[in-house]
């Protein structure tokens, strides 16, 4: 399976430690923890294929994204590596501890489970490539257009975090067409082999109003990491890291010492 050359910020020193976005995604979204964490650690902080500065490309699934991020840790020379992943980014950290292609230490889920997901991503992919982006020269016309069809502010601030707007119009940072067709790979259940583990501590930080990692899912999760640790932020969704970042940096601090 061929791989992509990711781009990725590097800063700190001590054990490493690699950040992946998720979808609709960037490094840059995780500027404030990955600053934070540089004290203690080497932060990597990647964006995935399709996404921000990396290289966009026709083919997309979990399964190439975890070889993107084996052939990062290789490039490197990266050992005993603590993977730290968000939704989509979680799902690409426990495919690659599966496949035990990498030497990776922990685990750290921000909440995401290996379980298949419905499509709630489709409808805003193809919102935004109706979007008449090649005329838009300011961020406020994007808005205005995008809110035709996305009630939700902060949701299209943070979709909107992909579009590049200058005097020439508007251009995506993410590759809209393949993550269109490519949606039912990335719902879709953890492309690993039956029986496969990960021995290594494993944590997820969940948030307590997201109905992504639900309590009857632990036994499962379990299958296939028996070193499960569930924590959860309180009043927060999917997106725990940018909706109650304090509670989240306590419950990241309290993973990462366990």
């Amino acid at each position: 399976m061929s791989s992509v050359a990711l781009v990725f910020d590097d800063e700190g020193a001590g054990p490493p430690l690699i950040i992946l976005h998720g979808l609709f995604g960037s490094a840059r979204n995780w500027q404030s923890h990955a600053r934070a964490l540089a004290a203690q650690y080497r932060v990597i902080s990647v964006d995935q294929r399709n996404h921000g500065r990396s290289p966009h490309t026709g083919r997309m699934g979990i399964s190439r994204m975890a070889a993107d991020l084996a052939r990062l840790i290789e490039r490197l020379g990266l050992r005993e590596v603590t993977l730290l992943g968000h939704s989509m980014g979680g799902k690409t950290a426990m495919t690659l501890a599966l496949q035990s292609t990498a030497d990776i230490a922990r685990l750290v889920l921000v909440d995401i489970a290996p379980m298949a997901y419905p499509d709630q991503h489709s409808a805003l992919i193809k919102a935004l490539l109706a979007m008449p982006v090649d005329g838009m020269t300011r961020r406020q016309q994007a808005d205005e257009s995008l809110a035709e069809s996305v009630d939700d502010h902060t949701l299209r601030q943070f979709l909107l975090q992909n579009l590049q707007v200058g005097a020439s119009g508007g251009a995506w940072r993410i590759n809209l067409p393949t993550l269109l067709a490519s949606m039912p790979a990335l719902t879709g259940a953890l492309p690993v082999p039956s029986g496969a583990r990960f021995a290594g501590p494993t944590q997820v930080i969940r948030g307590e109003l997201s109905d992504r990692v639900t309590d009857a899912w632990p036994p499962a999760f379990r299958a296939l990491f028996p070193q499960l640790s569930v924590y959860t932020v309180a009043g927060a969704g999917h997106w725990p890291h940018a909706e109650a970042p304090a509670s989240f940096k306590a419950c990241l601090e309290q993973a990462l010492r366990a």
